[in-house]
């Protein structure tokens, strides 16, 4: 199969740390970068004396898009209340240390390095991927941190994802289903729900958030299986934007809210569906002033994240907005174009890279009519990037008319000299792409 991109391909530029030679020989550990499957992982946890049975209370979130955005607001309700937070997020933006955060601080590089190692010696020759035996050494930190609840967000799917080895979760969520990695998960959305859905355990309840009609019909088939108790979008709880931010509603009780933290009208959806979760963690001093400072204050870059400090914003002259999106799929261009379209006082400009296991188009299409330009670009040090000619024949059949570039800072200079008044630049289309953006613009 081909590869998807290197979890731990350095940013050019930075400082090499003692990590990435640990995190590279990890690689090399399995054939496949991505094999889905829990019976590998099983055996390392055995090893290390099976950490996964001995976490905080978790919440763990599957979906296709919305994951990261959920965890940040429930993190920020979470702490606004004084609880300690663990989190597990991937993939990272500039730096691994970023999936695994012990009660609020991203882990230490000496402890990191001394966790990899550990699970390396206990794993040994054994063929195992680079997201299993790094969850194996995200589940070691967490229990040698004490925290008050863990957010655990899956890789890739759920049923056979390396994170669904824990048991007993505390609370499910799955967030919007939708077509995406269709090479590991199926080509329809029924197959996408059913690994989605893989998580749900027998008595544990479940947030789930807007769905297709197809797609909830089997998640709700499977909780059905399992005993899942569920709390739906739409008959169970909901949404209203207002012009303060949205009111949300459940069990006939109505709150209203102001506008989260990040931007967007589909931030609304995932503040939402995190405040549905609060709804079932009791205990955890979740009141109305945490959820608001939390919905407030939650961070999540390089989601329609504006860049105001670095040699990119640098090129731009007076007048001129430079944002940043890692969205990548089809609902994800969607949701963009939605929010772009709310707010036409600016000319739209696109600087676009995307992975070549990603549908290009797809993502694209709901741009088209809201841009008045497009600059592909490769992403740099991804050998699975699609070339700025490919991607700019890409974006040419999604309606653009585009042209390849060198990079993103050849992109702007080409924007500012053909464009005689300020505008609004979006560089956009993968995570990867974003990390490198942000790796030097933040």
């Amino acid at each position: 199969m081909t590869s998807p991109p290197a979890a731990t391909t350095r940013i050019p530029g930075t400082t090499p740390r003692p990590s990435d030679a640990v995190l590279d020989r990890l690689t090399r550990l399995h054939p496949k970068v991505i094999d889905l499957s829990l019976g590998r992982i099983e055996r390392l946890l055995q090893r290390l004396g099976n950490p996964e049975r001995q976490l905080p209370p978790v919440v763990h979130v599957a979906g296709t898009n919305g994951k990261g955005s959920v965890i940040a607001y429930l993190r920020a309700m979470l702490e606004a209340a004084g609880q300690r937070v663990h989190v597990y997020t991937s993939p990272h933006l500039t730096r691994f240390h970023e999936r695994i955060r012990l009660a609020g601080n991203l882990i230490e590089e000496a402890e990191l390095v001394d966790l990899l190692e550990e699970c390396e010696t206990a794993n040994g020759p054994s063929p195992i991927t680079f997201f299993e035996i790094t969850t194996a050494a995200a589940f070691l930190a967490f229990t040698r941190h004490p925290a008050d609840i863990l957010l655990l967000e899956t890789g890739l799917g759920g049923r056979l994802d390396a994170t669904n080895v824990v048991e007993r979760p505390r609370l499910s969520v799955i967030t919007p289903v939708s077509i995406d990695h269709v090479q590991f998960l199926g080509d329809t959305l029924e197959a996408i729900a059913a690994e989605k859905a893989g998580i749900l355990k027998r008595g544990v309840p479940a947030v789930i958030g807007p769905q297709t009609a197809e797609a909830l019909a089997v998640i709700e088939s499977q909780a059905a299986a399992v005993g899942a108790p569920l709390s739906r979008a739409g008959p169970d709880w909901r949404f209203e934007p207002n012009d303060r931010g949205f009111m949300f509603v459940e069990g006939g009780t109505r709150r209203d809210f102001a506008r989260p933290a990040l931007l967007g009208g589909h931030q609304i959806e995932n503040a939402a569906m995190a405040l549905a979760a609060t709804g079932w963690l009791e205990g955890f001093g979740l009141d109305d002033r945490a959820l608001d400072r939390g919905l407030s204050e939650a961070h999540w870059p390089g989601r329609l994240q504006t860049l105001k400090h670095g040699p990119l914003p640098a090129l731009l002259p007076d007048g001129w907005e430079l944002w940043l999106d890692g969205g990548h799929n089809a609902a994800a261009g969607l949701a963009l174009a939605r929010e772009l379209g709310r707010r036409r006082e600016q000319t739209l400009h696109l600087i676009f890279g995307m992975m070549n296991s990603k549908a290009a188009k797809d993502f694209l299409k709901p741009l088209a009519p809201l841009a008045q330009s497009l600059h592909a670009v490769a992403i740099p040090g991804e050998p699975n990037s699609l070339s700025a000619e490919a991607a700019s024949d890409e974006a040419r059949a999604a309606g653009f008319a585009a042209s390849p570039v060198r990079d993103v800072a050849e992109a702007l200079e080409q924007i500012v000299a053909r464009t005689d008044r300020p505008g609004r630049v979006l560089i956009c289309g993968s995570l990867y792409l974003a990390g490198r953006v942000l790796a030097d613009n933040v």
